[in-house]
């Protein structure tokens, strides 16, 4: 039975400067360094997001990014009050933050922005309750 997710990879040019993202806007902490040593298919790091138990196991491995960007995103929750924070330090990083797709009131707010590597990741101040709650209401 699947108890949830184990964790998530990222395939990255540049570990540190993914790393700086991680650290930075997500407030991640670095928990393994591989070096030069190859456990895997190529060097990786490994970080913790977020606050037991419900943090969540980042890998990030070197290797070429990806070619075009897409939709497929990963969503990490925030809280509201944390938005425009959020928001200054993605755009202090120089990454390129994406209009947000149309909403209706009541199923949070988005910031959507894609790092070096072509990764879309979302800041996202809902819950999945509270959009379906909404969803529920009709328009």
């Amino acid at each position: 039975m699947i108890q949830g997710i184990s964790h998530i990879t990222f395939i990255v040019a540049d570990l540190d400067r993914t790393e700086a993202m991680l650290v930075g806007i997500l407030g991640a902490r670095k928990v393994y360094d591989s070096g030069e040593h190859t456990f895997s298919l190529s060097k990786e790091r490994f970080f913790v997001v977020g606050a037991e138990p419900n943090a969540t196991w980042i890998a990030i491995m070197e290797g070429e990014a990806l070619s075009t960007r897409t939709y497929n995103h990963v969503a990490f929750k925030i809280d509201d009050g944390e938005y425009e924070a959020c928001l200054g330090r993605i755009r202090d990083m120089g990454l390129d933050v994406r209009e947000g797709r149309s909403r209706v009131p009541g199923e949070g707010r988005s910031i959507y922005f894609h790092d070096h590597d072509n990764h879309l990741f979302e800041l996202h101040t809902g819950t999945l309750d509270e959009r379906l709650a909404r969803y529920a209401e009709g328009r």
